[in-house]
């Protein structure tokens, strides 16, 4: 039998604690799990414990005034684990404040006062359509899996990323502890190879691709249809905003993504500069939020498909994947975004994964626990990185070959990391050399003003520097910069009549978000000239899909 639904209820107050889970079990307990806690930080132990099982979070009701942390700090973290669960605040007397913060930070769905009787008026009408919101809402199936794996093999971190970054429930163990080897030996594998995947029925996939991993997770990886009006190829900021206008406004859309939906801004701790959000908000919470409003608006999302060619057929467009697949479009936007470029120095390459990690790697966090963490990069991505791995390790030292970082980063992220005693900013260093047996264990860094060497002990390094697009199948496809952005509308190189692009064959002038091939669009990062921050590629989405719409009247 499937796990009932949970319902869980966090107060501070044991009497009104259980006094809410009496009520609610009452009610309904024939058919929902009733789990109640006394603090946040115990209610939060208890969400993680529920996610490793599988089982889904319906309705969340949580007191606003706790000691530690308040109702909308546990909501906010919550939603992290399901954001799918109904969100309901409780307190004592009205606080308008505090419902405009849940509403703006936790997008809460009722706001409830103390005291709730009788239940059969003020409490039961509540949670009754809360459920019932809750189970019109589209839910991806729960699929918890464990992955069995050496703790300092790079395969499993991927993997780990993988599943982590599609916000799917996982559990990692190590192949040398005895539970990893219980299940190695019931999976019918052997210690060479790993890793193993475990999925929630109890299925081994011994050395999984990608694409197995997130099927058997219940992930989509193949297109329903063979033709569709759009295909938003990239899961960024900017290819989810395109994805939610499309699906909303009628299109026939398909999201194709190669790794997980959210792009670089999808790894990000906290963005604090994004409108609505005054106390910020998480990547996960971001993305988690965007492809469920895709989902929503009826757009297919492909997860781990990788495209290798855009052709033009007519005026079809016909998008190819790595393993010789093709669906048609009406119209694709580009947001393939941007990655970090590798660092080239002596021994990073083969410790990749091995504790040397591009981006922010947030599976990684807890294990940082009272190290030294090493961060390259000067950017908004590496701040916030430095500030999330503040929370767990000894200390970070961030390596930034300028001499200041405010050439490249936001001034609020400056002066958090300024009042942070537990980062240290080196600037003008630059890595030089990594060493190490089974992971990484020494770094070389380099005075870049008196070329004085110097090696430290490090078992972590985290790098964001630079971005390179991700545009090398687009090759004589589109018009690209010399540094592999692709060029749009006012920016293309004009043709024979010095407007409009050569070979363009349309009597009209590219759309601003168009490239040199009609009805194909640039959006975010990959974009030439366009502004990094998620909140324009976020825009620009929305405009490509505006654009869409005139070039398929029009085409």
């Amino acid at each position: 039998m499937p796990a009932r639904p949970v319902i869980l209820t966090v107060d501070d107050d044991p009497g009104v604690s259980r006094a809410v889970a009496r009520d609610l079990r009452r009610e309904y307990g024939e058919h929902h799990r009733i789990v109640r806690a006394e603090s946040g930080p115990a209610a939060l132990e208890a969400l993680k414990e529920i996610a490793l099982r599988g089982e889904q979070v319906a309705v969340i009701l949580a007191d606003q005034r706790m000691p530690r942390m308040s109702g909308v700090e546990f909501l906010e973290q919550a939603m992290d684990l399901f954001p799918r669960a109904r969100r309901v605040l409780l307190t004592a007397y009205a606080d308008t404040e505090a419902a405009i913060t849940a509403i703006n930070v936790v997008d809460l769905d009722h706001y409830l006062l103390k005291p709730w009787d009788p239940p059969e008026e003020k409490l039961y009408p509540v949670v009754d359509s809360l459920l019932a919101a809750w189970r019109d809402t589209p839910d991806r199936p729960s699929a918890p899996v464990r992955i069995v794996g050496h703790r300092w093999s790079s395969r499993s971190y991927e993997l780990r990323d993988l599943v982590a970054r599609n916000q799917l429930s996982y559990d990692f163990l190590r192949a040398d502890e005895p539970e990893g080897a219980r299940l190695l030996e019931a999976a019918g594998a052997d210690p060479d190879q790993l890793p193993v995947v475990i999925t929630e029925d109890g299925t081994a996939l011994i050395q999984p691709t990608d694409a197995q991993v997130v099927e058997a997770a219940g992930l989509a990886t193949t297109a329903s249809e063979a033709v569709y009006d759009l295909v938003v190829v990239g899961g960024g900021p900017g290819g989810l905003g395109a994805s939610v206008y499309g699906g909303s406004e009628g299109l026939r859309t398909v999201l194709v993504e190669s790794r997980a939906t959210g792009g670089q801004a999808g790894t990000s701790s906290r963005i604090e500069n994004y409108l609505g959000f005054p106390n910020g908000v998480s990547g996960d919470q971001l993305t988690t939020r965007a492809r469920l409003q895709a989902e929503k608006f009826g757009t297919e999302v492909l997860t781990t498909r990788t495209v290798t060619s855009l052709e033009p057929r007519g005026r079809a467009r016909v998008i190819t994947f790595d393993d010789g697949s093709e669906i048609t479009a009406h119209s694709v936007v580009l947001a393939t975004g941007v990655s970090y470029r590798m660092l080239d120095c002596p021994g990073l390459e083969e410790h990749t994964g091995q504790g040397v990690f591009y981006g922010a790697a947030a599976t990684e966090a807890a294990s940082c626990a009272a190290q030294d963490v090493y961060v390259v990069g000067g950017a908004n991505s590496a701040g916030q990185a430095a500030m999330n791995f503040s929370r767990h390790a000894r200390r970070v030292i961030m390596l930034v070959r300028g001499p200041s970082l405010a050439a490249s980063m936001s001034h609020y992220l400056i002066a958090q990391i300024e009042a942070n005693p537990k980062i240290e900013v080196r600037t003008c260093t630059e890595v030089v050399g990594a060493a190490g047996t089974e992971h990484l264990e020494k770094l070389t860094l380099r005075d870049r003003n008196s070329g004085a060497e110097e090696t430290v002990e490090a078992s972590w390094l985290f790098v964001f520097i630079g971005a390179a697009p991700r545009t090398d199948w687009l090759d004589g496809v589109v018009a690209r910069d010399g540094r592999g952005f692709v060029l749009t509308g006012p920016d293309l190189p004009g043709g024979p009549n010095g407007r409009r692009p050569a070979g363009w064959e349309m009597d009209r002038d590219p759309f601003h978000l168009e490239t040199s091939l009609p009805g194909v669009f640039a959006v975010g990062d990959v974009r030439a000239e366009s502004v990094k921050r998620v909140a324009s590629a976020v825009g620009e989405g929305a405009m490509a899909v505006s654009l869409v719409h005139r070039w398929l009247e029009n085409r």
